[in-house]
């Protein structure tokens, strides 16, 4: 099933600031954090030498240039979840996909490597490991699409023949060739697979019930239909 949204609910299920979920997963782990610290520090030094150089003159701009430098740390993972929410945002057109879930497997994935040195004295090269599991979807129309996501313990319940939801993104008003999915969301197992939380996950799971409400009573309508039609003039 393929549904098209209109382009202010496409924004609003994907908005142009980063949500707070958005945001936690940018902040990422205490390297990454210690890194935007790096940063900060750095340029707030470069500001301070600039500032001596130039003199008085451009006292308020480097204050102004140094405290948003210094708090790089803080605001950084807003601007990188935006940018990654343009990314989605630049596609004209969008719908609501679902589907089923056709293979779970799970595979590991490089996500760092450490030099070390062995018993011998040589320098040994060490990959750091990652389970991520690996989403297959599709529907009755033969589109399909695997996501890769880092594997979390509530991953364990998804198997073959689920319903699967997400969000497609096109450029082409008819949908005919989807160029970028969201994350996908398990109903049954009320569970998300994402590598980053592209949706405002509230609005979707909200839009999806309203979406299987407004389904049953078109299909209960129907059968009335049906029903009425298949009646003799007798019967009345």
């Amino acid at each position: 099933m393929l549904i098209p949204l209109t382009r202010e609910t496409f924004q609003e299920l994907i908005p142009a600031v980063a949500t707070a979920a958005q945001y936690k997963y940018i902040w990422g782990k205490p390297p990454d954090f210690l890194r935007r610290m790096l940063i900060s520090a750095v340029t707030v030094v470069f500001v301070l030498i600039v500032y001596n150089f130039a003199g008085s003159d451009v006292a308020p701009l480097v204050l102004i240039t140094g405290l948003i430098s210094g708090l790089y740390w803080l605001w950084g993972p807003v601007l990188w979840a935006s940018l990654r929410n343009a990314e989605c945002r630049k596609y004209q057109y969008c719908g609501f996909w679902q589907g089923r879930v056709l293979d779970v497997y799970i595979t590991d994935e490089v996500t760092s490597q450490e030099e070390t040195v062995n018993q011998k004295g040589q320098l040994v090269i060490v990959d750091n490991l990652e389970p991520r599991i690996n989403l297959e979807v599709g529907d009755k129309t033969g589109f399909t699409t695997t996501l890769r996501a880092p594997l979390r313990k509530d991953h364990q319940g998804i198997v073959p023949g689920q319903a699967a939801l997400m969000l497609i993104m096109s450029n082409q008003e008819d949908l005919g060739r989807i160029v970028k999915v969201s994350d996908i969301y398990i109903p049954s197992r009320d569970v998300w697979v994402s590598d980053y939380p592209y949706l405002r996950r509230d609005l979707f799971v909200e839009m999806s019930q309203q979406i299987k409400k407004g389904r049953k009573k078109y299909r209960d309508r129907t059968h009335q239909s049906r029903d009425v039609k298949r009646r003799s003039p007798a019967d009345y």
